[in-house]
């Protein structure tokens, strides 16, 4: 459809050695960690016969020993290198799943639970900040920066597809099965890094801990950045609250759910990397994130009208399309445009941040949107449209504040 140019093949191809391991990595990371976390919270309940809101706890404990600490996972990587704390994440991870596998008390489920999450919070910021180095400095021939974290998000989104279908499979005999394959997959992943990663001491292995943290802390132009782009996080999240309250509501069920999923999947790996080679300034940000937000004018336009049925299947359908459409533009060139407000500098801490801020914004903001289906009544226009319209006015006024931003970039290529 593309052409050989546009394939996730020849996009491997393409890149260096370094590349290509750090790519693989996040679909490897990704598979192995969706063969399991989708389906945790029914195996708590009803196969350990845990309360439903001691689960949720136990989740949002989760997140937190994930999302939250990224800053900390990107420190350490500034500090030790990349290779150790990759390394520690897939020791953290293999635990993690092993304990899930065999934990029959609440304290071995939170602890094990913990070690998966903190797992994420060590690799993902060390690897996004080595893509981000390896990238900018690949010789002529390889990916440009943009055009590796094109690659990235695809095999990611491989990874994410891929890894449920597996765990579905291996569920058919326990969920312990499924955990220690995915315990496997990280036994694997190690002993890959430990031969194939370049053992490189890390930039800041000498400063103190504060220099670092003040340094990132006090570039005001990264945080408003960080804060701006959490809105697309916060609108790509809305896929778990939005999106099935409106399926239960207009086909009766989130039956039709794992679709959409599979659908966004494939959009993403279809269109990703013909996608960024045609982006080529970074005012496409501004333009991606308006995109997501006419995903969300969508729905509140058609929400409202009560479609049932087959009919009501279609805004969804263009809804989750729209929001893939906008975040396959804003993220590789968001992951590019780091390093420049960065100056090439702690890479690990500020990819940390970046994730630690965005999801501290979803936390705060999906708790906003389900006060406000609370409030309002859903069988009412308003009550259906205003959530909807108030993640897109948080999505336009953040696409107006980095048009604004990045004026002192001008029409600065990507990549």
């Amino acid at each position: 459809m593309f052409g050989r140019r546009w394939s996730l093949l020849t996009g491997l191809r393409s890149a260096t050695p370094i590349v290509r391991l750090l790519v693989l990595t996040q679909l490897a990371f990704n598979a192995g960690f969706f063969m399991v976390l989708p389906y945790l919270s029914v195996h708590l309940t009803e196969d350990l016969g845990l309360r439903a809101a001691f689960v949720g706890l136990i989740l949002g404990l989760r997140t937190f020993s994930q999302q939250g600490l990224f800053f900390i996972g990107g420190s350490l990587a500034d500090r030790w290198g990349v290779k150790p704390v990759v390394a520690a994440g897939c020791v953290c991870r293999i635990l993690g799943f092993t304990g899930l596998a065999f934990a029959g008390s609440v304290p071995a489920i939170v602890v094990a639970t913990l070690l998966t999450g903190f797992a994420g919070a060590l690799f993902s910021p060390a690897v996004e900040s080595a893509l981000a180095t390896a990238a900018g400095s690949a010789e002529h021939g390889g990916r440009s920066r943009k055009d590796a974290f094109a690659l990235f998000a695809v095999c990611g989104q491989v990874g994410s597809f891929t890894g449920p279908l597996l765990g579905s499979l291996l569920l058919v005999a326990d969920f312990s099965v499924a955990c220690l394959v995915a315990a496997g997959i990280f036994v694997v992943l190690l002993v890959v890094h430990l031969r194939l990663l370049p053992a490189r001491r890390g930039p800041h292995a000498t400063d103190g801990w504060l220099d670092g943290w003040r340094e990132v802390v006090a570039n005001r132009t990264f945080l408003l950045f960080a804060v701006a782009m959490s809105s697309q996080l916060l609108g790509y999240n809305q896929l778990y609250l939005l999106l099935p309250l409106e399926l239960e509501r207009a086909w009766g069920s989130q039956a039709p759910l794992g679709w959409y999923f599979a659908l966004a999947s494939a959009f993403f790996v279809i269109a990703q990397l013909p996608i960024t080679r045609r982006v080529r300034t970074i005012t496409a940000l501004p333009v991606g994130l308006t995109v997501t937000a006419t995903a969300f004018v969508v729905m509140a336009l058609l929400s409202p009208r009560q479609l049932h049925g087959v009919p009501a299947l279609i805004p969804p359908a263009a809804f989750v399309l729209l929001l893939a459409l906008g975040q396959m533009i804003t993220v590789p060139i968001a992951r590019d445009l780091v390093p420049r407000i960065a100056a090439e500098r702690r890479l690990g801490a500020y990819y940390g941040l970046l994730s630690s801020i965005g999801g501290l914004v979803v936390l705060v903001g999906s708790a906003l949107t389900g006060f406000l289906i609370d409030l309002l009544p859903a069988g009412t226009r308003w009550g259906l449209a205003t959530p909807w319209c108030a993640v897109a006015l948080a999505l336009f006024a953040s696409a107006l504040v980095l048009s604004r931003q990045l004026r002192s970039y001008g029409s600065a290529p990507v990549g």
